[in-house]
């Protein structure tokens, strides 16, 4: 490990947004967060926002300048990466900002039921081997998850260069009946409708996918109560691009 790496771990053990539970604390049992992120945590009974699979924490950095009424918590297993947004939490002294280190698997551990008021996915693996299906951060069994900690009426956002993990995702809220409240396979091209911060935050990978000519697309979509989700039948076009 270089010394870079190993000097931005024992940073964020400063950082006091950073929380990195252990293994043990969160494997088959409860953190002890759990259902206490407001009171303990960040001391307010604001809404709570989590971003999975934040890497450097730009869109949670970037959602909680645009959003002081709201609490964020960025969720990823990468310590290295998540330096960059404790960092800058940090150093502007935000109140409400936290980074989670930890394993989306183990999410149900870290939140209760209806603690969550919005998800945001941005820009993740799309996982697209056949046999990775089940991996990818909108499949039905990471569905399952969110459901049993995203609030009535909560929302879940999915920011991606993939048209395939795009259309494979509406494919999902179709096959589950879920309420798809905006699509758009072009932020772009056609901007009108999307929310101010689908348009004004863009991660580092974003700029780097527009350099190259890639069409990002959006997808804003609940859950409507459903609690186990099946995976649908999806044959992507010939032409989609990754």
């Amino acid at each position: 490990m270089g010394k870079n790496k190993i000097k931005k771990f024992r940073e964020n053990e400063t950082f006091g947004c950073m929380v990195q539970p252990l293994f043990e604390e969160v494997f088959s049992q409860d953190y002890k967060l759990k259902g206490y992120w407001r009171r303990d945590f960040f001391r307010n009974e604001n809404p709570i926002v989590l971003e999975l699979g934040c890497g450097r924490g730009d869109y949670t950095i970037g959602l909680a300048r645009m959003y002081p009424e709201k609490n964020f918590i960025g969720v990823d297993v990468k310590g290295a990466r998540m330096w960059r947004g404790g960092r800058t939490a940090t150093d502007e002294r935000m109140k409400n900002v936290g980074f989670l280190r930890t394993r989306i698997e183990f999410i149900n551990s870290l939140f209760a039921e209806g603690e969550v008021d919005e998800v945001w996915i941005t820009f993740p693996d799309p996982q697209l081997k056949r046999n990775r299906i089940k991996k990818r951060l909108t499949a039905p069994l990471f569905l399952a998850r969110y459901a049993r900690f995203l609030k009535e009426g909560g929302v879940i956002h999915l920011k991606t260069d993939s048209s395939h993990l795009h259309y494979y995702t509406k494919s999902v809220i179709e096959a589950n009946r879920l309420s798809e409240y905006i699509a758009c396979d072009d932020i772009y091209a056609r901007p009108q409708g999307l929310p101010e911060e689908v348009l004004a935050l863009q991660t580092t990978y974003e700029k780097r996918f527009l350099s190259e000519g890639k069409a990002i697309t959006y997808l804003q979509f609940g859950l409507n109560g459903v609690e186990e989700f099946v995976e649908p039948v999806f044959e992507p076009d010939e032409h989609m691009a990754e």
